[in-house]
């Protein structure tokens, strides 16, 4: 049996001038995403500028169509739902044995 990983992360240009607006952009979108969404999400890179931001989310799940099709849809609520552009973006899953703990 296995069980598979679902990562995605992007980068989001935002057209925020400072750091305390391009917050207000970002983390309000990543709660909504996380609340319609069965993903962990975090701000990763670029918390410093405010041009730009380096955002992901994972999932987990023993289905892989049902983790890539997640990961994908909450990809698009990403871009749809927030005042900023999605400029370069990145999906993967991971299969993992859970044959030793079965």
């Amino acid at each position: 049996m296995k069980a598979y990983l679902g990562l995605y992360a992007a980068r989001l240009e935002t057209p925020a001038r400072s750091l305390k607006e391009k917050r207000a952009l970002i983390k309000p979108t990543l709660e909504r995403l996380k609340a319609r969404f069965p993903v962990s999400a975090a701000r990763l890179y670029g918390l410093d500028a405010w041009g730009y931001e380096v955002v992901g989310f994972s999932l987990l799940g023993n289905d892989p169509a049902w983790v890539e099709a997640t990961l994908r849809e909450a990809a698009r609520f990403l871009a749809q739902n927030g005042s900023f552009r999605v400029a370069l973006e990145e999906f993967r899953l991971e299969a993992f044995e859970l044959d030793g703990l079965l």
